[in-house]
């Protein structure tokens, strides 16, 4: 049998070979191929509403499908519903613990949940909170740690990501999990759902990204990709699925492409000095935006890997970041406890 130093040799070999076929296929660069497409003007933006009702800073945000209502989570132990629209709130919802640190509205609309150091993803049907507030329709356990990320796939499955380096899928109904997604080697930060529900990628403190198929029965990762130099915090799926962008505490945000199966495009400027939190698209992909700790959310151009603006508004760390499915508003949530509606 070979031993532990034996091992790790050859994974280094292997490593060092995987690394010479990328460079080698690396024929151009983005910035190179999209030289005939002419520059974005500077993006100016404008706060719409600003969304005012947590006590406490804001971890995430979560759009409804239909591009009109979301959901904030806080560490005031409350859930808040809004309507973008008119910026009203709708509903409060008062969890049991104020570790809260994701949160994500079901595709009908219906149900909405959060999750955080309580290793638990708790949800909530909206239309049961008028007759019985704060009551849970269904919780899902399972992780060994703390609970970084949920998304629903639909109404019935639900995908999570967490602290013990696992990301999970579950059936809600049951509030069984159905698989495990195992491969990283740090806490899992945040995850994407891809266009068609059948793949995500994930984030990590391993400073990896790795692309997962719903589908498949072992729960190993299709594909991984290196590059961060530092805790990746965020991650999002392009538009098209073919390729996401990702956030990290080295100050840059990166566009892998899953064709090449390597970094296309790196986003960052040498006067920013702090680390991302949050990234979203653009309906058309044009656009990356991205919160960080400076308190500002950067727009990039993802085809010339320029920054085309920067919205100025919040007082505290941007957490979270996210455009409405309709792609017509851009929605920031910070520390400083209050959101802001941007188009």
């Amino acid at each position: 049998m070979a031993s532990h130093d034996q091992l790790r040799g050859l994974e280094r070999e292997l490593k060092t070979k995987i690394n010479k076929d990328r460079q080698a296929s690396k024929d151009t660069t983005l910035k190179e191929a999209s030289q005939h497409i002419e520059a974005l003007p500077r993006i100016n933006m404008r706060v719409r509403r600003t969304l005012k009702g947590h006590l406490s800073k804001i971890y995430a945000m979560h759009w409804s499908k239909d591009s009109r209502h979301l959901v904030s989570a806080s560490q005031d132990k409350k859930i808040l519903l809004w309507d973008a629209w008119t910026g009203n709130k709708t509903h409060a919802i008062n969890l049991r613990s104020s570790w809260v640190m994701t949160c994500a509205y079901s595709p009908s609309g219906s149900s909405v949940a959060c999750g955080g150091l309580d290793n638990v993803v708790s949800i909530y049907n909206i239309d049961q909170q008028a007759r019985d507030p704060g009551a849970v329709a269904q919780e899902l356990g399972g992780h060994a740690g703390y609970i970084s990320c949920c998304r629903f796939i639909s109404d019935e499955q639900m995908v999570t990501s967490s602290g013990d380096m696992s990301c999970g899928l579950f059936d809600i109904p049951s509030g069984r999990r159905l698989k495990s997604f195992l491969g990283h080697a740090g806490d899992v930060m945040f995850l994407s759902l891809g266009p068609t529900n059948s793949t995500f990628v994930s984030a990590s403190c391993d400073a990896t990204a790795k692309l997962w198929d719903i589908r498949e029965r072992d729960g190993r990762a299709a594909q991984t990709f290196v590059g961060h130099e530092s805790d990746i915090n965020a991650i999002s799926y392009f538009p098209d699925g073919q390729c996401f962008a990702t956030g990290s505490d080295d100050g840059t945000c990166r566009l892998f492409d899953v064709r090449a199966d390597q970094e296309v495009n790196r986003y960052q400027e040498p006067s920013i000095k702090s680390g991302v939190t949050s990234v979203a698209f653009s309906a058309s992909g044009r656009l990356l935006f991205a919160g960080y700790d400076d308190c500002n959310c950067n727009v990039w151009d993802t085809l010339k890997g320029e920054r085309a603006g920067c919205l100025v508004a919040h007082d505290a760390r941007v957490s979270c970041v996210g455009v409405s499915d309709d792609g017509t508003a851009l929605c920031t949530g910070s520390w400083d406890t209050v959101m802001r509606i941007w188009n």
